[in-house]
């Protein structure tokens, strides 16, 4: 790393990389501080734990920040990344520039059926291309403890500065949002199992309805609220309607679930790559495609996969995230 200068993104984007408490008291709480005293705008967005220590470390500084609260952002990632969008545009319309301090609700589990860790970083690397017209700072606390190396490094990776005890310094192995993406996109999913719970085939659009019926009353079955499992049917119907438009029909569509995880997956027979970025931005115009800027909102994390003759798309709906924000037991 080396001192700091633009490197050329736009937008300041900093990984603060704790290993201990210790690491927050002494690289955070100046800066905090210092914003105090020059009255900068400060949100944090942080967990309960690292709340506390800060509260404790500022005294009666904390009260003079905004802190934001964690479920109110970090919901479905697709969620996420839109609210903090949300905030920075609001806060670029009123000309102010907010330095945001966030520290990601995501946790490295081996056990769950899909990385959300790393569905999770490229929506942060995508951060550097879609949040930087706003102007306003972002700081992402991440914690080694909760995380492997190679997840730390990832996070390094996206993030142009860090904060370290020598200041806020350049990261010279910053990757940007397009090439970060080019090598993460496409990934070899895991085998679909043997048995699905349903095993759908369509050939035109007029039989979405009787598609969407299915998966919603399949969401249900499974405990789904009403609202949820409408969404979850809602998501798997934009990307069936790309298979179908863009794709080879016909347009297969299983379902199965993984514990409290709904698993969708669609694929055609086109064999159409899919961009890196498809769907992490909202349409521009209202005649544009909603497709899988839909999908990606719907569903906690969304995968593609492109081989000879065949475009999948796999979507995951974890119970509780999914039902985090609808006023419903997330159980």
């Amino acid at each position: 790393m080396t001192a700091a200068h633009s490197t050329g993104t736009g937008f300041d984007h900093a990984a603060l990389i704790v290993d201990s408490d210790d690491t927050v008291q002494q690289l955070l709480v100046p800066v905090l501080r210092r914003h105090a005293t020059d009255r900068t705008p400060v949100l944090l967005v942080v967990g309960p734990h690292t709340e506390r220590v800060l509260r404790a470390e500022l005294g009666p500084v904390a009260e003079t920040l905004e802190w934001g609260t964690p479920d109110a952002f970090y919901q479905r990632l697709g969620f996420a990344f839109a609210n903090f969008r949300q905030y920075l545009r609001e806060q670029h319309a009123q000309g102010r520039s907010v330095h945001v301090i966030a520290e990601p609700d995501v946790a490295t589990d081996l056990e769950a059926p899909v990385d959300r860790v790393a569905a999770y970083l490229s929506y942060e690397s995508m951060c550097n291309d879609v949040y930087a017209a706003y102007g306003c700072p972002i700081t992402c606390i991440w914690d080694s403890r909760r995380h492997p190396t190679l997840v730390i490094e990832n996070v390094r990776s996206i993030h142009d500065h860090e904060l370290t005890v020598d200041g806020r310094l350049e990261n010279d192995g910053f990757i940007p949002t397009d090439r970060y993406l080019d090598g993460r996109a496409d990934v070899t999913m895991p085998p679909a199992p043997e048995a699905s719970d349903l095993d759908l085939v369509i050939d035109e659009l007029d039989e979405l309805t009787g598609c969407r019926a299915a998966i919603s009353a399949w969401a249900t079955e499974h405990g789904f609220a009403d609202l949820a499992a409408k969404q979850v049917s809602a998501a798997a119907s934009e990307v069936l309607t790309n298979g179908l438009r863009h794709g080879r029909p016909p347009v297969r569509v299983r379902t199965w679930h993984h514990d409290k995880t709904l698993v969708v997956h669609v694929e055609d027979r086109g064999g159409t790559p899919i961009p890196a970025d498809a769907g992490y931005r909202p349409p521009l115009r209202p005649g544009d495609g909603m497709g899988l800027w839909v999908a990606r909102q719907f569903a906690d994390v969304l995968l593609t996969h492109t081989d000879v003759g065949c475009t999948a798309v796999r979507l995951y709906f974890p119970y509780g995230v999914t039902h985090r924000g609808l006023d419903v037991d997330e159980g």
